[in-house]
């Protein structure tokens, strides 16, 4: 296991008596190889109240170690925790993802998917996609990738794909920029696309509705999977494909 000096780990003392002299900044290293005596620094200082869900479910986490890692703690319980006595309210967030949040800022780490029983794999899987909606607005790029890794892993494992409920919290919450808006995106097309499945585009339209952005990638994802191949010119057909009337009927536009 390798060592990290503070200087390499970026860490920036506050003696919480005075006037704060700098920002925390977010590790580079992982936290499970900070020296023991980093790791009781990060430990140091009040504790700070988070309040997570709908539920309210609440958190006492170190002010330190959180201002540690991400630059939107620090910007919130920096000079706000005078204003606002520590307190933090993720009212939208989802408690199971705040709890691999939790593990991580603590250990360095989440759990693996490929370790828990098969029943369990697909609740995981939906933890780290909020887990990875959570990170993208506390700005944690290194969870994210975790995130999004155990996310696949347990979707394939699981033999389960997100459906549309799952995937459009993805296109409401993140930028366009998204890589988890790229994966969804690309379930749903080969979905559309596979012939021995019973999703067809319709099931789709609660992303298409209010997300544009959703049916251009789906779209996009779909040119690239179908390798070049170009379906038959629907202006050069014959017969009536395209006329009003019941199957069989005999047609008098001909």
């Amino acid at each position: 296991m390798g060592h990290y000096s503070l200087d390499q780990l970026h860490i920036h003392y506050c003696d919480f008596a005075y006037e704060p002299k700098g920002p925390f900044r977010m590790a580079n290293g992982n936290i499970g190889d900070a020296t023991a005596k980093i790791f009781a620094e990060l430990l140091s200082g009040p504790l700070v109240d988070i309040y997570v869900g709908g539920v309210r479910r609440h958190w006492s986490l170190h002010r330190n170690l959180l201002c540690h890692h991400s630059p939107y703690f620090q910007d919130h319980f920096g000079e706000e925790t005078k204003k606002k006595g520590g307190k933090l309210e993720l009212l939208e967030d989802d408690p199971s993802a705040f709890e691999l949040l939790v593990k991580w800022l603590y250990q360095g780490r989440i759990d693996d998917v490929s370790d828990m029983p098969v029943d369990k794999k697909w609740d995981y899987a939906d933890a780290c996609q909020k887990l990875y909606v959570l990170c993208d607005k506390i700005d944690l790029p290194q969870l994210k990738n975790y995130a999004i890794d155990q996310f696949r892993k347990g979707c394939h494992e699981a033999g389960l794909v997100p459906g549309p409920e799952e995937m459009k919290p993805i296109y409401d919450s993140t930028p366009p920029s998204s890589p988890f808006r790229k994966l969804v995106s690309k379930i749903a097309a080969r979905q559309i696309m596979d012939p021995d499945s019973q999703v067809s585009a319709g099931t789709y339209k609660m992303c298409f509705e209010g997300n544009p952005e959703f049916a251009i990638d789906v779209i996009t994802a779909i040119r690239e999977g179908a390798g070049g191949k170009l379906f038959e010119d629907p202006t050069e057909q014959v017969g009536c494909a395209y006329h009003e009337h019941d199957n069989g009927q005999v047609c008098n536009g001909r």
